[in-house]
């Protein structure tokens, strides 16, 4: 199948992927009208102008998500701009509708500095009941996303972090269970410090596992480097520095290798120096640093990638869904590093008896929104 042909002809087809419906599906008469219009309207603008917390009740903010990119890192396309990155937006929402029946609108910004982005979604953040930032450049998107959660009232998640982590934790947790062992004495190592490495770093870290080393472009993160910016500095909080080298040196012993990089990074004759019954989760889209034919005949016990082709899919739509429609129903106001431990325990508990093909359940589990919404409170 060639999809590229097919998304350019569906999107031709009926001009991008969502549209907005009324709720009440009814016939609109002149008594409707009056009342949903003016003069009734004004009531019900009163009722909210006197208490503003009654919004969410008269209006569709209870069930609305901002969908909101600047377009610098889209994808495996990278800096494109906020025009090119509408169509992934319309599919953020298009998830949204289809898994959790949440209403979004997708909104793209031509600003990119911090302040402009935060002072603009500031602005906005009355209109919603949700934001969910998408496809914000790290270290770009630690900032901002921090500045946002301090100054809304509204839940405010960046989804190719924490969806990222909270299905890479989720994963981990059954792959421990096929290989018979214990999550907290693992040696983990992780190529690709952006914005999805940075949250699994701090994610795993806060689930307990203790021996975490992270690699970069230019080698293992440490207290020798002396190149690391700000956000990278953080982030040796969340990890083992005391060692020097290259992922060939780091990878030596691991337990486990979480890839959120380039293709082909990892090789056979790194996954022979991991410890025995190897975990891999090469998660490079839409090729991964090693392919899983190439992973099981080097020896590793369980290959989880982000490509649907493959068994163990590392797919955000698997978490993002149930947290947002959680946090909408159970008046969340935050998000926080408890609320994505428990979702992800949530989405592990739903594979009963996990196999090295099964130890992610798939995105069209129809217990999943409601599991893991019941855990956001």
């Amino acid at each position: 199948m060639d999809y590229n042909a097919l998304a350019l002809e569906l999107h031709q087809r009926y001009k991008g992927k969502i549209t907005t419906t009324l709720r009440d599906t009814g016939t609109l008469d002149k008594e409707k009208l009056s009342a949903y219009y003016t003069p009734g309207v004004a009531e019900v603008s009163r009722v909210i102008a006197e208490d503003p917390s009654k919004m969410s009740t008269y209006t569709w903010t209870n069930n609305l998500v901002a969908v909101i990119s600047d377009g610098s890192a889209v994808l495996g396309l990278g800096n494109i701009g906020p025009r090119a990155s509408m169509p992934v937006m319309e599919g953020k929402a298009l998830l949204f509708k289809r898994f959790a029946n949440i209403d979004s609108v997708p909104i793209i910004l031509d600003v990119h500095t911090a302040d402009e982005i935060v002072a603009t979604i500031k602005a906005i953040a009355p209109s919603f009941g949700a934001i969910n930032l998408e496809d914000i450049a790290a270290p770009l998107c630690f900032e901002v996303e921090e500045r946002l959660k301090e100054q809304c009232d509204i839940p405010v998640f960046h989804d190719d972090q924490h969806g990222t982590a909270v299905v890479t934790l989720a994963g981990l947790i059954n792959a421990m269970k096929v290989v018979g062992k214990n999550l907290y004495d693992c040696k983990v190592v992780l190529i690709g410090a952006g914005a999805a490495g940075t949250a699994i770093a701090k994610l795993l870290h806060m689930y307990g596992v203790g021996s975490i080393y992270a690699v970069d472009s230019k080698g293992i993160i440490s207290d020798n480097r002396t190149d690391l910016n700000e956000e990278k500095r953080a982030l040796m909080t969340y990890l083992e520095t005391g060692i020097s080298g290259t992922l060939d040196d780091a990878i030596v012993g691991a337990d486990i290798f979480i890839g959120v990089s380039k293709p082909g990074l990892l090789t056979k004759e790194m996954v022979a120096k991991m410890a025995p019954k190897p975990v891999v989760f090469a998660l490079a889209n839409p090729t991964p640093e090693i392919m899983p034919e190439e992973a099981k005949a080097a020896g590793v016990a369980v290959i989880a990638t982000g490509r649907s082709d493959f068994p163990n899919q590392v797919n955000n739509a698997i978490a993002f869904p149930g947290i947002f429609r959680g946090a909408l129903d159970h008046g969340v106001k935050k998000i926080t590093d408890e609320h994505k431990i428990a979702a992800a325990e949530v989405i592990a508990s739903l594979i009963e008896s996990p196999t090295p093909n099964e130890v992610i359940p798939s995105v069209f589990d129809p217990r999943l929104v409601d599991a893991i919404a019941r855990a956001i409170k």
